[in-house]
């Protein structure tokens, strides 16, 4: 029997603004070698003796991010669900169980639920108590998996186990699952021994999950299947219908289900695990010098203490300071006191307030063909720097209040303006007039690069009018 993996990618990183962003949260970065969280949570179950095909559950603006990540990671998921509005874990899990059931992978099979967007040092251990783990599941047990608590931590909720109920798999029934504690509560819990982290890893059968949500939970079982029910195929992607699935209660299956079912239990890890819940916890995770910095990029630091200083782009110079979190950005900076760490999520629902494009995405813009940078902006006008992939095309369009100016710096153009085609190599250019609909596309196997300049009277990003786009926008 093996084990379907469900990878939740709901989350925003509000903590770890300015890098972390609503477009581009913290499970699609790269904060420790060369893969994204997303991409080594995928690849931590690539292993066919144990596992099937990954689904993944994620918001419709990061859909194509998902896509893109499977295929960089050689990883073909079962399912890709897209979620109309944000309802919290009880409902992401729900609707990816019947998505197993409906592709007859089998009503018993187990599902081991994942975020995004945690870090794992030792895999291998994690995936040996996984297995450890599945007869217990097997059992009806809905399996829940507490990191050993080995400092005091007041980011996580905690887990007190209660009886042990497998001497083989050293696995205990839970006693009380608890809210994030304060200082003095969670220094308590780590000298008890009796209180674990809780990851919001989860192992059990589908059925079972579904069964007790049924039972515990009727409002989000039966919103999250009618849901389903009405579900359309979207190209590679699965979307949830709205109107149903926003009535589902908003909560955690923690408190829809775990707290509240007969047959819960909690296997101990210690595997080197994080949430990567701020930046107190990147900094606790990157190397240091004698001075116990973490300097990242163009940074220069002089009688500097106990810091982690992330830039790179603009030089970051220090003197003087310690115990500080310094992260810079081409357009935004932030200087934290580590004890504040946990504070950036307040800033982050201030600058969101104020709807500043900061707290939104980057200067550079994913989009499923590539990606565009703003690099320069006034009144009239605007420049970018636009990539297109490999074999990928942007959508046949017109707009209603700009022109465009198109030089190619690298690769070859094929450009549809009007009735015309022409093919632009480098130093080549051209000019898309008002109103005239017009493609661009990559048809080579090497990247793309091109300088648009935009001039008009509005040169917002909704200035789009689209008759044609293979990605179904």
């Amino acid at each position: 029997m093996k084990i379907t993996p469900i990878i939740l990618s709901g989350g925003s990183g509000t903590r770890l603004w300015p890098i972390s962003r609503q477009l581009n949260p913290k499970q699609f970065l790269d904060f420790f070698g060369d893969r994204t969280l997303f991409s080594q949570t995928i690849l931590r179950t690539k292993n066919d003796e144990f596992f099937n095909s990954p689904i993944a559950v994620c918001n419709n603006e990061h859909r194509f991010i998902v896509a893109e990540e499977f295929k960089k990671s050689k990883i073909k998921p079962l399912s890709i669900i897209l979620e109309p509005v944000a309802r919290n874990t009880a409902s992401a899990i729900a609707v990816a169980c019947l998505n197993l059931l409906e592709n007859n992978v089998g009503e018993d099979d187990l599902i081991l639920v994942m975020p995004s967007d945690h870090f794992i040092t030792n895999e291998t251990k994690f995936i040996a108590q996984i297995n450890k783990a599945k007869a217990m599941a097997k059992k009806g047990f809905l399996v829940t998996f507490g990191i050993v608590a080995n400092y005091n931590e007041t980011g996580y909720g905690y887990i007190k186990i209660g009886e042990e109920l497998d001497k083989k798999s050293k696995i205990f029934s839970v006693e009380k699952f608890i809210e994030k504690p304060d200082i003095k509560t969670a220094e308590k819990f780590v000298k008890s021994k009796n209180y674990l982290w809780n990851s919001g890893i989860f192992l059990f059968s589908a059925q079972s999950y579904l069964q007790n949500l049924r039972q515990l939970n009727s409002d989000i079982f039966t919103n999250c299947v009618r849901a389903y029910g009405k579900a359309v195929k979207d190209l590679d992607f699965i979307r949830i219908n709205q109107d149903e699935f926003e009535k589902s209660p908003n909560i955690s299956i923690d408190y829809a289900v775990m707290e509240k079912a007969d047959k819960v239990a909690v296997m101990p890890m210690n595997i080197g695990w994080s949430d990567i819940g701020s930046w107190q916890a990147i900094a606790d995770l990157s190397p240091k010098d004698d001075n116990q910095n973490s300097l990242i990029g163009n940074v220069f630091a002089l009688k500097t203490k106990n810091c982690y200083i992330n830039s790179s782009q603009v030089v970051v110079g220090t003197i003087g300071v310690k115990d500080l979190i310094i992260v810079g950005l081409k357009d935004a900076f932030l200087v934290a006191n580590k004890n504040n760490a946990q504070d950036v999520k307040k800033l982050f629902e201030i600058l969101v307030n104020n709807q500043r494009d900061e707290a939104i995405h980057h200067t550079k813009i994913l989009r499923p063909w590539g990606n565009f940078e703003t690099v320069d902006l006034g009144t009239g006008f605007k420049v970018k720097r636009i990539t297109v992939n490999p074999n990928a095309s942007l959508s046949l369009q017109m707009h209603q209040h700009r022109c465009e100016h198109w030089v190619v710096v690298r690769g070859i153009a094929n450009v549809t303006c009007g009735s015309k085609e022409l093919i632009l190599k480098e130093n080549e250019s051209t000019y898309i007039p008002l109103g005239k609909k017009h493609r661009l596309e990559n048809k080579n196997k090497t990247p793309l690069e091109i300088i648009e300049i935009q001039t008009g009277n509005y040169l917002g990003e909704d200035d789009i009018v689209r008759f044609e786009d293979k990605y179904g926008r």
